[in-house]
């Protein structure tokens, strides 16, 4: 297990500490351990995270929605299109410079490339 060292503890927290793990039947160190667990467990309720403080107004809403309603100020965008092309071929592996892959390719996958 890690441990910790808490140096310039001031007396008087140390003093709390010690009346508090008294009266909970606990040593000191054990009740520091309890009391880190208990405060890293879970988050505190109605605590946030920074990223879910300025998410929150936006949760109900999906990407699309928010862009949309930065561009309704300005009355929407409209962007030209370019005209589609048709693609390149696919590549050729029928000549006799593949025939060496070819030979060396296990029959399985032979037989699905023939089909």
């Amino acid at each position: 297990m890690a441990s910790i060292t808490i140096r310039n503890l001031d007396e008087g927290l140390k003093a709390r500490l010690r009346v508090r793990a008294a009266q909970h039947g606990r040593s000191m160190e054990e009740e520091v351990r309890v009391m880190l667990r208990e405060a890293l467990a879970a988050p505190q309720e109605g605590s946030q995270g920074f990223g879910e403080r300025v998410a929150t107004p936006y949760r109900a809403k999906s990407l699309a929605e928010l862009i949309r309603e930065d561009f309704a100020e300005t009355g929407g965008l409209d962007l030209d299109l370019p005209p589609r092309e048709m693609g390149r071929d696919p590549p050729d592996f029928s000549g006799p410079e593949y025939e060496a892959y070819d030979e060396k390719m296990p029959s399985s996958r032979k037989e699905k490339r023939q089909e």
